[in-house]
């Protein structure tokens, strides 16, 4: 027969007492009240809150230069020489090509000798008259040949003159279509380069038909109020707002029958040339005004199948999903008109750490303190110093 030892039966009954204690009060064993639960997810939330907003339209738009010149041979001949860089700004009136010219001086010298000639014979003329050796109409015929080789020569000098091909404006001459030796002018103006200005550029963009009497239709009932400023903003293809701000131009008194559509037009600053002709842009431009409404970042309003909605935090920290309706945009933020009142908590930065019925930690903050938490690089983990690990293995070795 065996016998247990006492101290070990204590001990087991003791551990035995202490399970059934745990599992009596609903926890697992080692699950203390909190002891080592992380602390719940840091998030950015705003205060909404109503207020008045500009609604905003987003539409696609192409950029063109502000002056364009095609540079075309005025006279045939061979391309001798290219006299620019390709992609580099020029000056008006800076030559640009040169075309063979000796043909042209040629006839120049030939048409500047028959002025010469005719010159001579109206002054042999004029005595002659006055004692009739010659008749009226003989020296009226030597007066008509003198203007004859004048005008020759004046359009030889021209030719001359174009065998020089200039820039008839300042600005930034793309590639040359043709090369040194070709024949150019032959029949027709050949175009030898573009000339743009692009200090400055046009935004052009259309919106349809539908969308203007609807905007019309809600003006005149008072729902909106219709905004004064011709101001507009352009979105970049990468999401970002270029810093120089536009101005509307003009809209189209008549709706394009192929696309059922008005055309319209801004005008776009360009000092650095950052933008460039035919880019694609999206041209955000106010058209209304509303009044106590409730404004949203974008990227705080989740898109689904069963509509909008943001997730809110209430006062205990805890995470819910609601339901939205949105009325437009206003830049960059959705126009709330239902699903949220003034002073609740929106969530703004952080959403991928939550979920609903979760508890979080908001941390209150406004909208220009989220963009520049978002626009701040994650930070680098550190990398550990190979030579400090190897010095520390050896250490710990000896």
């Amino acid at each position: 027969m065996k016998f247990s030892h006492p101290f070990k039966s204590t001990a087991l009954a003791l551990a035995m007492a202490a399970f059934l204690t745990a599992c009596g009060n609903g926890q697992a064993p080692g699950a203390g009240a909190g002891a080592g639960a992380p602390p719940p997810p840091e998030v950015d939330v705003i205060a909404v809150a109503p207020g008045s907003a500009t609604v905003t339209r987003d539409l696609p738009g192409r950029l063109q230069a502000w002056r364009t010149a095609e540079i075309r041979a005025r006279v045939e001949g061979v391309v001798e020489k290219r006299t620019f860089t390709e992609g580099s700004d020029v000056k008006a009136g800076q030559s640009l090509f040169v075309i063979d010219p000796r043909s042209y001086r040629a006839a120049a010298d030939a048409a500047k000798a028959n002025v010469a000639v005719a010159k001579v014979t109206l002054e042999r003329y004029k005595p002659l008259l006055e004692i009739r050796a010659v008749s009226k109409q003989e020296y009226d015929q030597a007066e008509a040949q003198l203007k004859q080789a004048e005008a020759a020569l004046a359009k030889a000098n021209i030719d001359l003159e174009n065998a020089i091909v200039p820039a008839p404006i300042s600005g930034r001459i793309g590639r040359a279509l043709v090369t040194e030796g070709a024949l150019v002018g032959r029949g027709e103006a050949t175009h030898l380069a573009t000339i743009e200005q692009i200090d400055r550029l046009y935004a052009n963009f259309s919106q349809t038909n539908t969308e203007l009497l609807q905007l019309q239709q809600q003006l005149k009932k008072g729902a909106l109020e219709r905004a004064s400023s011709s101001k507009v903003e352009i979105v970049l293809e990468d999401g970002s707002t270029y810093a120089q701000p536009g101005k509307l131009l003009f809209s189209d008194l008549a709706v394009d029958p192929d696309t059922g559509a008005v055309n319209l037009r801004a005008e776009v600053p360009n000092p650095k040339k950052e933008l460039l002709p035919g880019m694609f842009v999206r041209v955000r431009f106010a058209q209304a005004r509303m009044d106590n409404v409730i404004r949203v970042p974008q990227r705080a309003v989740a898109q689904s199948t069963l509509g909008q909605s943001v997730m809110v935090v209430d006062q205990e920290g805890k995470v819910s999903a609601r339901p939205i309706k949105t009325s437009g945009m206003s830049g960059a933020d959705w126009i709330v008109t239902d699903g949220l009142q003034n002073g609740e908590m929106v969530i703004v930065n952080g959403l991928q750490k939550t979920r609903p019925g979760g508890v979080v930690k908001p941390n209150v903050v406004t909208v220009e303190a989220a963009l520049a938490a978002l626009s701040q690089p994650p930070a680098k983990a550190a990398v550990p110093d190979a030579k400090t690990d190897s010095a520390a293995e050896a250490k710990k070795g000896d």
